[in-house]
């Protein structure tokens, strides 16, 4: 009888997904004789509404370097997997089509969110592994997530180019870059890029000190600013409010980002001074992934099909201090890997000169 494996990718895209399936499906049809590959289409709702395809070698050949995932994603948040919605239980169903189809495994590509439901499924006593797929690198219990470094470098090319057109026309930019609730890209990407002025979620600014860091280099001959703004910047003063008054804040800004009210708020504090908002958006999730990217993607591809071999399930492919190997999910479903402000590279930054807006 056929061995059996189910692989899906859930949640937010992100590159080099096509090149971590490669690796896991490659390494199991080398060693397992009578496999079948079931890829489950569009994430989780694949598996819930039982719409897959029965994959061979030939689906996995030449994708390494392709973005995106050739099996489609989709959102399907956590807190509504266990919600019964038009007599439709989620859970029930995804058990159905896991038991109808036989699967002797299944494969979870998938970021925080994704891993809560893999856990899950694991607790409900399917064979389950997880693979560590976000741009924000905010995974806990894994120094790396692949997908990061692709979204920097797309990152650093954007803030690169919004240089020069800064420099010419002596602007300040606001510079929206990826990362709701962690910094991670932004400040990898505005250490790269050289910026002095980084705004994170983990670090609340006064815009007093971003204004006077303007003002500072504006004296020095330094008539432009490029600013690397995470999409979950937060002031001191909103860092305060209550939970619910901050979303309320945020809903009444109509769908505008934090840096439009960064760039309002400098060019009333600096009105000789000409400022612009930027937005570098979902080209961080895009195109093809970095040769770093492959390389983690193949490694986290390999260490899952290992875990397959060996039935070691209920686990999540991690990278800690440059080994490959693997943590329980439970461990950690549930958890966010935050940028620490007392870092050393937070520190070091600081050093040089760079501020968080905090002091």
């Amino acid at each position: 009888m056929a061995y059996r494996v189910g692989i899906l990718t859930s949640g937010g895209d992100c590159q080099a997904l096509n090149a971590t399936m490669r690796g896991l499906a490659k390494t199991l049809y080398n060693n397992i004789p009578d496999l079948e590959i079931i890829g489950f289409r569009y994430g989780y709702r694949g598996l819930m509404y039982k719409d897959y395809i029965k994959m061979t070698p030939r689906d996995f050949s030449g994708i390494v370097s392709q973005g995106g995932t050739i099996l489609g994603t989709s959102r399907c948040p956590f807190k509504k997997m266990r919600v019964i919605e038009d007599g439709f239980d989620k859970v029930a169903a995804m058990k159905k089509t896991y038991k109808e189809l036989k699967l002797d495994a299944l494969c979870v590509l998938g970021g925080n969110g994704s891993l809560k439901s893999a856990n899950m499924l694991s607790e409900e006593g399917l064979n389950v592994i997880g693979l560590p797929k976000t741009i924000d690198n905010d995974i806990y219990g894994t120094d790396y997530t692949f997908g990061f470094q692709s979204a920097i470098d797309v990152a650093v090319r954007n803030l690169d180019e919004i240089h020069t057109t800064a420099e010419s026309h002596t602007r300040v930019f606001v510079v929206e870059i990826m990362g709701h609730r962690v910094g991670h890209i932004t400040l990898s990407a505005g250490l790269a890029a050289g910026e002095e002025i980084i705004l994170l979620p983990e670090i609340p600014y006064d815009i007093n000190v971003v204004a006077k860091r303007v003002r500072k280099r504006q004296k020095i001959g330094k008539n432009f600013t490029v600013i690397a703004c995470a999409e979950g910047a937060i002031s001191k003063e909103d860092a305060k409010l209550s939970k619910k008054d901050y979303k309320a804040k945020v809903a009444a800004r109509n769908g505008a980002s934090v840096v439009v009210e960064i760039a309002n708020q400098l060019s009333e504090m600096l009105p000789d001074i000409e400022v612009r908002t930027a937005v570098i958006g979902h080209a961080q999730r895009g195109g093809a992934p970095v040769a770093y990217d492959r390389m983690y993607a193949t490694r986290f591809g390999i260490e899952g099909a290992k875990l397959i071999m060996e039935r070691n399930f209920g686990r999540l492919v991690v990278t800690q201090a440059g080994k490959i190997t693997s943590i329980p999910l439970a461990e950690t479903a549930g958890k966010l890997k935050y940028v620490d402000p007392n870092d050393d590279v937070i520190k070091d930054a600081k050093l040089m000169g760079v501020t968080f807006g905090d002091e």
